[in-house]
């Protein structure tokens, strides 16, 4: 259920190391953040939000804190393995902060173009300060060496499958075969661009965005299938046109995709459950439906609040579990994006291949399916049923949707054509549900599943 963030600040990350006044200040908010999240298993956003270091930092320095993170989890296999292969004594790891450390001097060296004695000097200073004063020889010695042989080492690795962890290369292995899961790994090395969804009038705001700004070359905007549009990463979203007035929110191409598979909505009762943090929400609501947001977090339903009235639109929100709430009347229509292991997001939220497990996938499939019955009963005979999850996972997409089927035959599906995803011809399954991969388009998409379904009953 997460839409490409709706944090103004945590769009895109402005790269480069931070200026030489604080240098140590947002590397060692970085290494903060990712133990919080690899030794603690603490969502990133969650920890980044929670850091007041980061919050005093300016904002080229919390770019430069967010690319750092991002780079060491979604190179995490790389980097161990090139850190391992430099020690002294091979095979005997380093473990626990001076660890932690050597990423992020690693990923500096070998993957933002940080200049050598920057990343060292620095990491130095970051493992006397962490007091790991008896190691800061040998963080010297690993990242000197990196830093001559790296590039080489790094043409050697097989990066898409040492950045996977083995239970994900499996499964997707087994979901969509060798090629396609190659294709995933890979789109999931990039920093993905910036995918907008515009309330109205796409090739006006494509040429607003793309316009010429003071001191930079024209911005290069796609039109992607579906209508988002596309611009390259780099910036604050706040500073660019059509942000302040509501014009648009930030949004993957690929969650766009489950609101549009109602149709016309306009003048329909919608539920939008589980709808924090918006993006979804806006869509119906923009496209004239009398939408009811349903999220069980207070804290997400005030977010998911704000964005819509930066876009000027108007929704009721209830603060509830969508599993034992329910509506006064049945509905036209419902939404479930439902909680689950986001694994589709990886390109953009890196740290969901380090956190969730098997384990997590299953325990969610379970809800899944209990929302699912809930969902259904809430539409009036006739109504649609929309249901999404941005998983790559079966398990929380086509086998949630035939078993649900085989539970209730008073539920039939509509099948998708892929003339409604502007032609998107390969993201529609034989069954005729939706299934988007990470590789599917140039620039990539986030892995999404939805299905639409009739209550006939």
């Amino acid at each position: 259920m997460t839409d490409q963030s709706h944090n103004p600040d945590a769009g895109t990350p402005a790269g480069g190391p931070p200026p030489d006044g604080e240098p140590l200040a947002a590397r060692a908010a970085a290494l903060d953040l990712i133990q919080a999240t690899l030794r603690r298993n603490v969502p990133f956003d969650d920890a980044l939000e929670a850091h007041r270091g980061v919050r005093a930092l300016e904002p080229r320095d919390r770019g430069f804190v967010r690319l750092l993170c991002a780079t060491v989890f979604r190179r995490l296999g790389q980097l161990d393995a090139l850190i391992l292969g430099a020690l002294a004594k091979p095979g005997q790891p380093v473990k626990g902060p001076v660890q932690d450390i050597l990423r992020l001097g690693a990923a500096q060296l070998l993957f933002l173009g940080t200049p050598a004695h920057a990343a060292v000097d620095t990491s130095v200073e970051l493992a006397v300060a962490r007091g790991q004063t008896p190691y800061k020889g040998l963080v010297n010695a690993v990242l000197r060496r990196l830093s001559r042989e790296g590039a080489g080492l790094l043409a050697a690795q097989d990066a898409g499958r040492l950045n996977t962890p083995d239970w994900l290369w499996l499964a997707w292995r087994q979901a969509y075969g060798t090629g396609a899961t190659r294709a995933i790994v890979e789109a999931h090395l990039a920093e993905p661009p910036l995918d907008i969804t515009v309330r109205a009038d796409a090739d006006l705001w494509a040429e607003r965005l793309g316009a010429e700004r003071a001191g930079a070359e024209r911005v290069k905007v796609e039109r992607l299938p579906g209508g988002s549009l596309r611009l390259p990463a780099g910036g604050p979203v706040t500073e660019l046109p059509g942000f302040a007035e509501g014009a648009w929110w930030v949004q993957d191409a690929a969650a766009a995709i489950p609101a549009r598979l109602f149709g016309d909505v306009a003048g329909l009762e919608v539920l939008d459950l589980c709808a924090a943090p918006g993006g979804k929400t806006a869509q119906l609501a923009a496209a004239g439906a009398r939408v009811t947001a349903v999220d069980r977090s207070e804290k997400r339903l005030e977010r998911l609040r704000e964005n819509l009235a930066r876009l000027g639109l108007e929704v009721d929100t209830v603060a509830a579990d969508a599993a034992a709430w329910s509506p006064d009347a049945p509905v036209d229509a419902v939404l479930l994006d439902a909680p689950c292991s986001a694994t589709g997001t990886i390109r953009r939220h890196p740290d969901v291949q380090r956190l969730k497990t098997e384990e997590d996938v299953a325990k969610l499939a379970r809800v899944q399916a209990r929302l699912l019955i809930r969902a259904a009963d809430m539409l009036k005979p006739g109504g649609l049923l929309v249901y999404a999850t941005c998983s790559l996972q079966p398990e929380e997409g086509e086998r949630q949707i035939e078993t649900l089927l085989a539970r209730r035959p008073d539920l039939t599906r509509v099948p998708v054509d892929p003339a409604e995803l502007g032609g998107l011809t390969g993201a529609v399954t034989a069954a005729g549900d939706v299934r988007t991969t990470p590789g599917l388009i140039p620039g990539g998409m986030d892995g999404f599943f939805a299905a639409r379904l009739r209550r006939t009953g």
